[in-house]
């Protein structure tokens, strides 16, 4: 897509004439005393031809982007330990003066080449993005341990935050003035830490999901694990009975409460799901009811997590998002990322098993924050206040299978009781939450789940358009440059999730605490919904 094409659809201009690369500028590229950084490479991609990377966390392979200079650096994240990060950073010859960086998630090492592509370099912008210090997979852990803590620290926050730092120098040489803006896009793992601790690192936020609270999320899963397993315990509840039997019954119950019966639950914590229901009645066969072990463990499923001194943990599951929750955290299979987390990261013990979890063992991961990777400071003004005025915008679907909505919700609600409590600022001015009714973690669901975020556009389900109603990342710009704050956004329902199909429907994304509410008309149709 060529630059005049891109600034009409994203509806905003740029902030400075856009700057020009070219095949020359690419190949003959040599930085100058990149701050603990050095170049291993540059490739020149000409428009239209074929993109095929890929690493062990993510791939690309295809022919439509805009013809840009892709940049590989090593950077030196502890010069004593000698450990290092590899960081990308992908040039546009058309560029719009913005910067992006795009995250990762899980434990995840691997930069993530599906966005600088589907999301960075299409609209113009510097994309950066790093292997967070290692290579690895989403659910990989290995790599952490036994007292592999330099690497954790990395993945924690500091491979991040010196990309970014060398990624802003690599554009600045490159295009010969520094980048207007710097911006962040990424869902699951990164970004609220630099939000609190490198507030100048960006001036435009967009997270959705966050896994900012590793110690009690990586606790949660384990404890939400153990409310079903093991798979021959009374108290487990088969992949059928989750799609085949609790999923219809919790539509029967709640689909309806919010003005449309669509199969997706607007707002579930209106939704008083009584399994209770679903008994198993004598003689019953029992892959088509519950039993009160079942019943129980439900219960605790949706239930928020609270320790036995009443300390607050985690959210639990809503209601909506039943044919995902068994492939998420309560199937037959444990979820890897808890398990590794406290196994190489927090005990350095191998043989550690999802059963030998406790409270005991929470504390101990609290106390040792491995990574330093928590991110849950509830004082953003060094982002938020004067001079800076940074923005955040966060994202979360209601029927997420791996991280609780309900963290998000305490998250913003832990930053608004400070805001009020300790300055003159009101949230709305720097910190907006958009809650998707339907979606799934990151993306995916039956749900409007299309809005421009990462790992959208790479799984066939890009925005409308680039404008700021359609596409997250130009709201974020719009309200960062423009002054103009989001309300809501207008995402897509693609028939079976993929772009090819047409559109099934659209619906307004609400900024939280105002819920979706048919107000009359075409379901079918954003306009027939508002937000209150």
């Amino acid at each position: 897509m060529s630059l005049p094409t891109t600034l009409a659809l994203l509806g905003f201009a740029l902030a400075a004439a856009a700057s020009q690369g070219s095949e020359s500028a690419c190949t003959s590229f040599a930085p100058a005393s990149l701050a603990g950084a050095s170049l291993s490479g540059t490739t020149h991609y000409a428009a239209n031809t074929r993109v095929n990377i890929s690493n062990v966390y993510s791939s690309i392979d295809v022919s439509n982007l805009p013809s840009f200079c892709r940049v590989e650096l090593v950077i030196t994240t502890n010069a004593t330990a000698g450990s290092t990060a590899l960081t990308e950073v992908w040039l546009p010859d058309d560029w719009n003066g913005r910067v992006l960086t795009v995250g990762n998630g899980g434990l995840a090492g691997g930069v993530t080449v599906a966005e600088l592509g589907h999301v960075a370099v299409p609209q113009g912008f510097a994309g950066i993005s790093t292997n967070t210090g290692h290579n690895g997979t989403t659910d990989d852990g290995d790599w952490a341990g036994p007292h592999n803590d330099n690497a954790i620290v990395d993945w924690g926050w500091r491979a991040l935050h010196l990309s970014v730092l060398a990624g802003k120098q690599v554009v600045e040489q490159y295009y010969g003035t520094p980048a207007n803006k710097s911006y962040y896009l990424g869902c699951s793992t990164g970004a609220l830490k630099e939000v609190q601790d490198f507030p100048e690192d960006f001036d435009g936020v967009v997270v959705g999901s966050p896994a900012n609270w590793q110690t009690h999320l990586q606790g949660w899963s384990i404890h939400m694990n153990l409310n079903t397993q093991p798979s021959t315990s009374p108290h487990f509840i088969t992949e059928d009975m989750w799609s085949d039997v609790l999923a219809p019954e919790v539509m029967r119950q709640c689909d309806a409460l919010d003005g449309v019966k669509d199969g997706i639950i607007n707002d579930p914590r209106i939704c008083n799901f009584r399994p209770e229901t679903l008994t198993c009645r004598p003689g019953q066969n029992t892959s088509t009811c519950l039993t009160g072990d079942q019943i129980s463990a439900l219960h605790r499923i949706y239930a928020d997590y609270y320790e036995a001194d009443q300390t607050y943990i985690f959210g639990g599951y809503y209601p909506g998002g039943e044919t995902e929750y068994y492939h998420g955290l309560v199937g037959k299979k444990q979820f890897t990322i808890g398990l590794n987390y406290f196994k190489f990261m927090v005990l350095n013990d191998t043989t550690f098993k999802t059963r030998d979890y406790d409270a005991t063992v929470l504390k101990k991961a609290d106390a040792i924050d491995p990574g330093q990777a928590n991110a849950i400071n509830p004082n953003l003004t060094a982002f938020a206040g004067p001079p800076h005025n940074g923005k955040l915008l966060q994202y979360v679907g209601w029927a997420d299978q791996l991280i609780s909505p309900g963290n998000s919700i305490h998250y913003y609600e832990t930053v608004h009781e400070f805001t009020l409590a300790n300055t003159t600022m009101d949230i709305d001015d720097y910190y907006r939450l958009f809650l998707v009714p339907g979606m799934n973690h990151c993306h995916g669901g039956f749900a409007a789940n299309a809005f421009g975020s990462v790992e959208q556009a790479s799984n066939d389900n890009p925005p409308l358009s680039f404008n700021p109603e359609h596409n997250v990342l130009a709201a974020m710009v719009q309200w960062v440059e423009q002054g103009v704050a989001p309300e809501t956004i207008v995402a897509a329902n693609y028939k079976d999730n993929n772009v090819t199909n047409g559109v099934g429907f659209t619906r307004p994304l609400c900024r939280y605490p105002t819920t979706i509410r048919h107000k009359g008309g075409d379901p079918s149709v954003a306009d027939s919904f508002e937000c209150a």
